[in-house]
């Protein structure tokens, strides 16, 4: 009885590590299905949102569409939101977030990271003429200010309001299911700013003209990068060399100078450069 025992043990281990020798990586069952999915935003403006007709546009639909046509494959669009973008790639319902996600130590136990591809940082929004020109003018006058759920921007906020002296800090950081809720209760007053990543808050604001401003330092830096599976790194690469080729070849300028150039109502300049490697 043992010997059977010890024997189907044996062949237990055998038949996991076989499976795991041959188990396709992200990038060869993308290349059989000639299908990318992708997880993107739809309320991140101008990273990824719907426009005036309906178009799901903005810069982070622009970079997986075109990581897609450098693999020679169809992308596929999939809805995600800051809530689902990770478990997403867990569960292996997409095979890479494209979603303004901070690459976070935190978050790298959980997920794969590609090289860092857009640079942003933290500030706050107000209405204009509301007398807050700073984050001290938010705990001087006792305000609240919003933010969105299951975000490094909300941690970030509560941090920056303790670190001022806000003893009521995690009461007055309130927490919203996304940019627009979050937004929306700048608007109408519920509170007296709206915190998260700058170019985010700049496409809000371009839908207000002149009612809006950043205000502050930036509290953070917020290298983004693509999510993706863990311990893959066949797919990783890929991507990888995705962006480098874009950068190299001026496709990248082109579609940041689309979203964030000088002549866009959310001018944001480059301040930074991808990683390339010889």
């Amino acid at each position: 009885m043992r010997l059977v025992k010890a024997f189907l043990v044996v062949a237990a281990v055998a038949l996991c590590c076989a499976s795991s020798a041959f188990a396709e990586s992200t990038y060869d069952k993308v290349m059989k299905a000639k299908v990318l999915r992708a997880g993107i935003m739809t309320n991140s403006i101008p990273g990824a949102f719907y426009n005036e007709k309906k178009e799901w546009v903005g810069f982070d639909v622009d970079i997986a569409e075109e990581v897609a046509k450098r693999l020679g494959v169809k992308l596929e669009r999939v809805q995600v939101s800051d809530m689902t973008r990770i478990s997403f790639v867990q569960q292996g319902r997409i095979d890479m977030s494209v979603a303004n996600m901070t690459h976070k130590r935190e978050r790298d136990k959980s997920i794969d990271f590609s090289i860092t591809y857009f640079f942003d940082g933290q500030k706050l929004l107000v209405k204009k003429d509301s007398g807050i020109k700073d984050w001290k003018d938010i705990v001087a006058q006792n305000k609240k200010i919003a933010s969105t759920k299951g975000t490094t921007s909300e941690v970030n906020a509560r941090n920056k309001l303790k670190q001022l002296g806000d003893k009521n800090a995690d009461q007055n950081v309130i927490s919203f299911p996304d940019y627009a809720a979050a937004f929306q209760a700048l608007k109408n007053g519920r509170v007296a700013g709206f915190t998260t990543d700058s170019t985010i808050l700049l496409g809000y604001a371009a839908q207000a003209s002149g009612q809006f401003e950043l205000v502050g330092d930036f509290i953070s830096d917020e290298p983004y990068g693509i999510g993706l599976p863990e311990n893959d790194s066949k797919w990783r690469d890929a991507i990888n060399f995705a962006l480098q080729d874009m950068w190299a070849d001026g496709t990248y300028k082109k579609i940041y100078d689309k979203w964030y150039g000088p002549d866009t109502p959310y001018y944001f300049p480059l301040t930074a450069k991808i990683e390339m490697w010889p």
